[in-house]
């Protein structure tokens, strides 16, 4: 409708808070300067000021959530320099506005490029984990923060980090699936990495099966090393299918651990054999539950809903 202006138009225009404001303060000092004294006219001067500033803090209000939109429309458009601009500006002009420091962060974390370790890549890791961590100390258990830091840290390779605050986060929500599944993946990754760097110093390659035939010096120091993070995958992997039955990255996880756990059994010939035998089961079962999950997803509008931790229903 013409001659009506947004409240954030208002804000901004010459004409709005700060000029308002202005007028209005020389307006009433010059109507009562002539029937004060000066202590009264300080006061009256203190308190046009008072007002003054309040309603700055409304138009530095009104403008950050001008910004925190604008950021958010560069954020869905894939320019996450502006985006970041914008969010930056929001949390300057208004602190306490609700989730202007978790988009800041979110889009800093857009510019991380994964498995990079240059300093610039991780001061803009470490900025972005920084500003989450700004918001845990007003929102303690805020879990979207927790995993976007453990995120950041796996991206960076810094996988120990990514664990401990997965685990934050099922401090928080023990029945987060999510959080289980990168524990289980990232115990299977550090033991995986074990067995091929032992294997490769042995001139060996890995047979997936238990690497019956590979020497004692090589599969018995290795089945140390790697037991307890085989213990600890298999528990939140599990944890992870139990509180999301139709979770099929997890189970095809679950087929990779165990075949892991075949080499911590290296000896045994029942425990190898019966641990290969899982791996098999649960190879099984993750192609039928991808078969599922996608036929859910094919049905269409209505033919699949998800609930907030991510589940097909």
């Amino acid at each position: 409708m013409q001659g009506v202006i947004t409240p954030t138009q208002y804000a901004r225009s010459p004409a709005g808070c700060e000029g308002f404001q202005a007028r209005l303060m020389g307006q009433r000092l010059k109507e009562k300067d002539k029937h004060m004294n000066g202590p009264a006219r300080f006061w009256v001067l203190a308190l046009s000021l008072t007002g003054m500033v309040i309603s700055m803090s409304g138009c530095n209000q009104l403008e950050a959530r001008d910004q925190l939109n604008k950021g958010v429309d560069a954020y869905k458009s894939a320019h996450y320099d502006e985006a970041i601009e914008h969010f930056q500006k929001a949390t300057e002009l208004d602190p306490s506005l609700p989730m202007a420091k978790t988009y800041l962060a979110t889009a800093l974390s857009q510019n991380v490029v994964p498995q990079m370790d240059t300093p610039e890549n991780l001061k803009n890791a470490n900025q972005a984990i920084d500003i989450f961590k700004q918001v845990l100390s007003e929102k303690p258990n805020d879990i979207n923060s927790m995993k976007q830091i453990a995120g950041i840290y796996y991206e960076i390779k810094n996988i120990n980090e990514a664990k401990d605050w997965q685990k934050k986060v099922l401090a928080v929500d023990p029945k987060d699936p999510d959080a289980a599944y990168w524990i289980g993946m990232i115990d299977w990754t550090k033991a995986h990495e074990n067995k091929l760097q032992a294997l490769q110093d042995a001139g060996l390659n890995d047979d997936g099966k238990g690497n019956v035939k590979a020497p004692k010096k090589i599969m018995e120091p290795l089945a140390k090393e790697n037991a307890p993070l085989v213990e600890e995958g298999l528990k939140y992997l599990t944890m992870a299918v139990d509180n999301r039955p139709n979770y099929d990255e997890a189970m095809q996880m679950l087929n990779l651990i165990y075949r892991n756990k075949a080499d911590v059994d290296y000896g045994n010939a029942a425990a190898v054999s019966q641990d290969l035998a899982m791996a098999q089961d649960w190879t099984s079962k993750a192609m039928d539950m991808r078969k599922q999950n996608e036929a859910k997803k094919n049905a269409g509008p209505g033919g699949i809903t998800m609930d907030s931790s991510g589940q097909l229903q």
